[in-house]
């Protein structure tokens, strides 16, 4: 089955193909819309800049591609920006989002500490009686590699998969139907990381 990386020039797509590969799978890396449309999986990565990431999909017509594929029921997996551009702004620059989801992107606080919040953290089901089949085989507190200044606030509480705490709770990862997104990096994140692409690639 074909597994597609977005390549939306704000991505370490090095790094993520290189950990799906250890997951099990040989990626292709696209800014082609036709490609995405036919894929059976997308993963969207993204580093940087909100605004830089939508305008970029905006350009190669990779955003109504995208929307398109997860309209239909293809499975998402966003990673850190792949996360934040399922809403549809972002406090941290203007651009048009993917509207997926229902709610913002916010900066952290400042007296949260120092911003961006980087490094290794744990994370905590938001819901341990109904395990998402993504989380199978990550336990509770299992520590994940985050690198980010802006935290995603949903609407709808029930789209919350996992929690982290830096500073103030915070939305570690969604799960809405086919999307899964999270705000750390498994490709960074040793085999924790690889565990939950691995699970992805089944799903």
């Amino acid at each position: 089955m074909a597994t597609v990386v977005i390549d939306s020039g704000s991505g370490n797509l090095r790094s993520v193909h290189r950990a799906l590969e250890a997951a099990g799978c040989v990626p292709e890396c696209t800014a082609d819309p036709d490609v995405v449309r036919r894929a059976d999986r997308i993963v969207v990565p993204g580093q940087g800049a909100f605004g830089d990431c939508v305008h970029n999909l905006e350009n190669h017509g990779m955003r109504e591609a995208i929307i398109e594929a997860a309209n239909s029921g293809t499975p998402y997996l966003g990673i850190c920006l792949g996360l934040q551009i399922l809403f549809a702004s972002s406090e941290e620059s203007e651009g048009q989002g993917l509207g997926l989801l229902d709610g913002d992107v916010q900066r952290f606080a400042p007296d949260v500490g120092k911003v961006p919040h980087m490094g290794w953290n744990s994370v905590t089901w938001e819901n341990s009686e109904s395990r998402d089949p993504i989380l199978e085989g990550i336990p509770q507190e299992t520590y994940f590699y985050f690198t980010h200044s802006y935290h995603v606030e949903p609407t709808d509480s029930n789209v919350i998969a996992l929690r982290c705490h830096y500073g103030h709770d915070f939305v570690a990862a969604i799960r809405s139907e086919n999307l899964f997104a999270c705000q750390f990096h498994p490709e960074k994140s040793q085999g924790a990381g690889i565990a939950l692409l691995a699970n992805f690639l089944k799903a």
